[in-house]
């Protein structure tokens, strides 16, 4: 299984959390994860949501670094700004606290198949979309801070 997910944060309205599940069952032609046009419609989807502009700080995974992934945010940039984080700091990105919630009362969970998880790991990420408190605790944990511009 392979999650994507973005905390959005606006200043003066709760923060949200967008995300995106696969299911890896080892079909032939079957992706084993996220490529970079999910990504793409990941953000799409989250502009959607969001309504507005979208400023992305995202870490520098291969796929965030692709071609195909640099056409799009270069095509898009009337409404899409990207800043990448060093090459390894998942102390700066908010999502890694968000994971790190999720993944902390499933450690211990057995289950008998893959959907088992699955629909454990949708129940806590759709949890956390009703807590905005603790996805503001995953910025504030990173000491990055929110600033309009003036």
């Amino acid at each position: 299984m392979s999650m994507a997910g973005m905390a959005c944060y606006k200043p003066g309205q709760r923060s949200r959390l967008i995300y995106a599940i696969r299911e890896y069952r080892g079909r032939k032609d079957e992706p084993k994860g996220f490529g970079w046009r999910d990504f793409r419609d990941l953000i799409v989807r989250a502009r959607i949501q969001l309504g507005g502009p979208i400023v992305l700080v995202w870490d520098n995974i291969r796929l965030h670094l692709t071609a195909g992934m640099r056409e799009f945010i270069d095509a898009n940039a009337e409404w899409l700004t990207v800043f990448q984080l060093p090459t390894y700091a998942p102390d700066l990105n908010p999502t890694e606290g968000v994971w790190s919630l999720v993944k902390r009362d499933i450690g211990n969970l057995a289950v008998a198949d893959l959907g088992q998880i699955t629909r454990a790991m949708k129940r806590k990420l759709k949890m956390l979309q009703y807590r905005p408190e603790a996805i503001d605790g995953c910025l504030a944990s990173t000491d990055l801070a929110l600033r309009t511009s003036s």
